[in-house]
């Protein structure tokens, strides 16, 4: 019975394996294989391995062998090349060999082939990621930047301006030009605020100053006083300051929810919640509006926005929504992501 049940498992755990593995002889005769190794090459037990491109052409010394990997007698850890798949076209791989095995006349080789092209698709989407994240923080500091212009810059010049308005009409006789000035300086006003309004938008500057939570309550207080039939309220155990870059994907990702809960949602009660726990940090934010079909509009900007930005601190988002009932977003980012320790175990919640 032992024997049998390590023949199992044996067997089992040869044909599970991700990578192809295949024996096969000195003279590249295939004698076993599994198979991962069958469906990457379409080989076949009793098939000669084909010679890869670069051992196809390579310059050979006398007597050498022409497969690079034999000819070096297992001693190549690692060799990148391309293979002949059966009937389709060459395959970009990494391969591996080992002598097993050696008779008299005979020597056995495992071969261990590696499909590169998955683990290229792979790089190529964490470059493209990472690429993401820098053109992310580049654009917050151009936010950050312009919205301190705004604020010191033309908003001062403005205030400094509403100031010799307002010295100016309190000496003016003439009635007919001082309902003009006021008229002007209501417009002032008008931008004044406008130009607050952008810097905000643009970086709000007590994200810096003050941190995530105080930045998220001005928002939805600043909603409350926009649409006072929606009551928005905010829930929280996260007290902490987060790493830069978490406070500003996690601020824009409420701001994007908020704003198109607004807009569209037709709400009267609404919930953000921030519930921290030992491995991260959980955001809920959830309305009882008329909702919508998420199938429908998982493709819309502001969707994609919110995930791409959970995404960018390596979290989940799930968005759920009914028709009649509401909307609910959540969100979980790990803690490694929020207090900058790149060593922290990270636990994927699905």
């Amino acid at each position: 019975m032992p024997n049998t049940v390590d023949t199992y498992f044996t067997e089992n755990l040869f044909n599970h394996l991700q990578d192809g593995i295949i024996v096969m002889t000195s003279t590249r005769t295939i004698i076993r294989m599994n198979d991962a190794a069958k469906r990457l090459m379409g080989w076949k037990e009793g098939d000669v391995v084909p010679y890869c491109a670069y051992c196809e052409t390579r310059a050979l010394r006398e007597g050498e062998e022409r497969c690079f990997l034999l000819a070096n007698d297992g001693k190549i850890p690692y060799f990148s090349s391309k293979m002949p798949k059966v009937g389709q076209y060459m395959v970009n791989v990494e391969m591996s060999n080992v002598l097993m095995y050696e008779e008299a006349d005979e020597k056995y080789y495992l071969l261990v082939i590696r499909d590169r092209t998955l683990k290229e698709k792979e790089d190529a989407a964490k470059l493209s990621k990472k690429i993401l994240h820098r053109l992310t923080e580049a654009r917050e500091v151009e936010h950050k930047r312009l919205s301190q212009e705004l604020h010191d810059g033309v908003g001062q010049a403005l205030y400094s301006v509403a100031i010799a308005m307002d010295n100016l009409s309190m000496s003016i006789e003439d009635e007919e030009l001082a309902t003009y000035l006021k008229e002007v300086r209501q417009e002032l006003g008008k931008a004044m605020e406008d130009v607050k309004f952008y810097s905000q938008s643009l970086r709000p500057k007590s994200l810096d100053a003050l941190g995530l939570m105080p930045t998220i309550e001005a928002l939805l207080q600043s909603i409350r006083q926009k649409m006072p039939s929606l009551n928005i309220r905010l829930e929280t155990n996260c007290y902490d300051r987060l790493t830069p870059i978490a406070e500003i994907n996690i601020y824009r990702v409420v701001q994007e929810a908020t704003h198109n809960m607004m807009k569209y949602a037709q709400a009267t009660e609404a919930l953000v919640q921030f519930e921290k726990d030992p491995f991260g940090l959980q955001i809920i934010i959830e309305d009882n509006g008329i909702g919508f079909h998420v199938e429908q509009e998982k493709d819309g900007l502001g969707l994609l926005h919110i995930g791409e930005r959970i995404s960018q601190l390596r979290g989940k988002t799930i968005i759920q929504s009914e028709i009649g009932i509401g909307t609910k977003i959540t969100m979980y980012v790990p803690k490694h992501q929020l207090v900058g320790d790149d060593d922290d175990e990270y636990i994927d919640r699905g």
